[in-house]
């Protein structure tokens, strides 16, 4: 008989994935938890509450004390941490193709800011201002510490503050057919096509350079 391990017990021992955080802004960074996007075999990197809260703490929104908390809460409540899961990638979507539209000149879908507006109403409500020193406040959040979906409220907040900032013009989709992410182009020129040369970038150039080799081999008498 093959004994099973608890999803919990899973959870503690699977590796953590390694998110990357090239978008330049955290709405972006959370569009990209899916490789591939713009393909027709897209990769999911969020199939867990615990990879929701994995992504916060990478991405630096959760310390690793309110990570353990939701974690933990999420054991308590398993079905609303699904619930909150299917929340956010759905949210996840909205704000995709809302930014993916704006990169490539087209106007978001009203449903997707139907979505994203609805979101945002609900974090604002847990917004408020903080921590006055040296004359002035700063932003924080208020409401339970063990709130599960209080990991979506600063992604929401990045995600209208970006859709009304000068920064707009500058979202850019991967210019690799299959990456599809997204990312701020802050270079002086507005040249940049990758969301990482290490990777896409690295990629196109090897595949032009294998086309020219082929030609090369092709046109040889």
């Amino acid at each position: 008989m093959v004994m099973r391990e608890a999803p919990v017990e899973r959870e503690k021992t699977r590796e953590p994935y390694v998110f990357e955080l090239t978008g330049g802004r955290l709405c972006l960074d959370f569009a990209n938890t899916v490789s591939n996007h713009a393909g027709p075999h897209p990769r999911e990197h969020l199939h867990s509450y615990a990879d929701l809260v994995s992504w916060g703490r990478q991405a630096g929104i959760l310390s690793e004390e309110e990570a353990q908390l939701l974690l933990q809460e999420a054991v308590r409540r398993p079905e609303e941490a699904q619930a909150v899961l299917a929340r956010a990638i759905a949210l996840r979507e909205a704000i995709y193709r809302i930014f993916s539209s704006i990169a490539t000149g087209r106007p978001p879908r009203p449903d997707d800011l139907d979505l994203l507006n609805a979101a945002l109403c609900e974090a604002l409500s847990h917004l408020c201002c903080v921590d006055f020193a040296d004359g002035r406040f700063t932003w924080g959040w208020r409401g339970p510490q063990n709130a599960l979906e209080r990991i979506l409220w600063p992604v929401v907040r990045d995600a209208a503050e970006l859709l009304t900032s000068g920064e707009l013009s500058r979202v850019r989709h991967c210019a690799d057919d299959v990456c599809g992410w997204l990312f701020i182009d802050r270079s002086k020129n507005r040249s940049r096509r990758w969301c990482n040369m290490q990777v896409c970038g690295n990629k196109a150039k090897a595949r032009r350079h294998y086309e020219k080799i082929r030609k090369q081999k092709h046109i040889r008498p």
